[in-house]
């Protein structure tokens, strides 16, 4: 009878219902201005990433904690973004990297490269600016002495190219802050390219005074003495820092590249390559600039000119006449119309026309 009691009266226990939060980072409440402080990319730009390498980093599981391929591109542009240290992205490091042949190429559309070039002070026939930027990493633990660079911090001694719009059309990061920026070029598939096809029809480079005068590589002339040096070598700079800018607004957007990386040098150039991309696809996508302090430029040439053998002197005095005759006829056209204003503002209209 007791235990019949027991059981008319006995209540089961009410289960508080299960409650999943949803995996989509995407549908949280930020706007693309936030989402771009968080990640530097807006909606569409993470939409596109996650589509891009979603073969590669879909879990092959049922289990419902697995990471959705947005979140895994996320976790990646926040490490990226902020420089923490993650050890959650190697795989879609690896997925991104695979993709760097889609969006760093060589100029195709040579004509169209070189009147880009041309709009920035009637420089000719250019295809691209180099340079090298170190990227601080930790002290290794083999062979430090290598990764030392002038400057007195270890680092990667990065060789990059880039077209007039700031778009990397070639990225080195294999080399330590050791070497100087000549041999990095001296040794890369670009320099091999131009020594192949580089000639004043196909086109040059523009690189500062450490890297030698080459028939494809135009460097400025040291201690100018004469006026129609010191207007080439205006020229010069006014064309070639579009990579030094380019340098400024990749670390300004990743600014794991402005910090020490605390990780293995062949992980840093892994890491390099993937934000040259990044960098790529956000020109593609439009994304704007990050704006913030101005960083301290660490790469300015300061005594590390090269002094070896150089080829190309006699193509830069061709060019020299060249960029001077640009100049005069500019000149010429200004006082051209401005004679032409005077006249008219003096005689009135109809006094002066030119047949």
């Amino acid at each position: 009878m007791a235990a019949l009691d027991l059981a008319l009266f006995h209540v089961p226990i009410q289960r508080k219902e299960r409650t999943f939060r949803s995996k989509e980072e995407l549908t949280l409440d930020y706007t693309d201005t936030e989402l771009r402080a968080r990640y530097r990319f807006g909606r569409e730009g993470i939409l596109f990433l996650s589509d891009l390498v979603r073969d590669k980093l879909t879990r092959q599981t049922n289990r419902n904690h697995a990471l959705s391929v947005e979140q895994q591109i996320m976790v990646t542009l926040r490490f990226l973004a902020s420089g923490s240290f993650l050890q959650v992205i190697g795989d879609t490091l690896d997925a991104l990297c695979e993709k760097r042949n889609q969006f760093i190429q060589w100029p195709t559309n040579l004509n169209q490269t070189k009147a880009e070039f041309y709009e920035f002070a009637g420089f000719p026939n250019i295809l691209g600016a180099i340079d090298g930027t170190h990227i601080r990493i930790k002290r290794p633990h083999h062979d430090e002495p290598s990764f030392i660079n002038r400057k007195g911090y270890p680092s990667l001694n990065v060789q990059a190219v880039c077209d007039a719009k700031g778009r990397f059309t070639n990225i080195n990061a294999n080399w330590p802050g050791c070497c100087h920026d000549s041999h990095v070029f001296r040794t890369s598939q670009v320099c091999a390219h131009m020594e192949r096809n580089g000639n004043w029809e196909n086109g040059i480079l523009l690189g500062d005074s450490g890297y030698p005068c080459r028939s494809f590589l135009m460097t400025p002339f040291l201690n100018p003495n004469e006026q129609h040096h010191r207007r080439y070598n205006r020229c010069h700079a006014v064309t070639r820092s579009i990579i030094e800018r380019t340098f400024g607004r990749w670390k300004r957007r990743f600014h794991i590249l402005h910090s020490e990386i605390r990780m293995d040098p062949k992980k840093v150039t892994k890491i390099v390559m993937v934000c040259g991309i990044l960098h790529n696809i956000c020109i593609q996508l439009n994304e704007p600039d990050v704006a913030a302090e101005e960083l301290v430029n660490e790469d300015v040439e300061n005594g590390n000119n090269y002094n070896g053998q150089q080829d190309g002197r006699g193509i830069r005095s061709t060019l020299l006449k060249l960029i001077l005759t640009v100049i005069k006829f500019k000149t010429f056209l200004s006082l051209s119309l401005f004679l032409c204003i005077v006249i008219q503002e003096t005689e009135g209209p109809g006094s002066f026309t030119i047949s």
